[in-house]
């Protein structure tokens, strides 16, 4: 396995999927969390999947700079998980920091990477369009990193009720 695109709703298994995949990889397991605590519902959460994924992970918390995370995280002797995609999108937007350079960085890094990554994302497409300026601008950015990202990977999966549905094939 090299790398593996999860997409899929809210609460569809896609955490849940990354971590089996990731498991069934022998070495070190390195998970990089992308979330911010920024209020108590989101550090529970947070501390929900932290103790999900035990002691088999070893976690990096990289809300911003997950280019240069993975660059150091991914080798050949282990897996790194990345949670999520949306999240980071949603950091990036939230800092003003550039989306299309950052998207073009990973989508580069996926491209040649030494070693099997998993990314987790939301599929945020499929229902109602947003009311708000903002929300149509993530909406349409979210659509845009899934679809690179998914081009590159050589595996993409989209969760429906907690079953892997493969779209792409290894």
């Amino acid at each position: 396995m090299q790398t593996t695109l999860i997409v899929g709703g809210a609460r569809s298994g896609k955490s849940r999927r990354a971590l089996q995949l990731a498991l069934e990889i022998g070495g070190q397991r390195t998970f990089i969390a992308t979330a911010e605590a920024s209020d108590a519902e989101m550090a529970e959460r947070i501390g929900h999947h932290r103790a999900e994924r035990g002691v088999e992970f070893r976690t990096r918390e990289e809300p911003l700079d997950l280019v240069n995370a993975l660059e150091a995280e991914v080798s050949p002797d282990g897996i790194v998980v990345v949670d999520c995609l949306t999240l980071w999108l949603s950091n990036l937007m939230h800092h003003g920091r550039d989306v299309v350079a950052q998207t073009h960085a990973l989508v580069a890094l996926l491209s040649h990477s030494p070693g099997p990554i998993v990314l987790v994302s939301n599929e945020v497409g499929m229902g109602l369009v947003p009311e708000t300026r903002l929300g149509r601008e993530f909406r349409d950015a979210q659509g845009e990193l899934n679809r690179e990202v998914a081009a590159v990977c050589g595996r993409v999966e989209f969760m429906i009720a907690g079953l892997p549905l493969t779209v792409k094939p290894a």
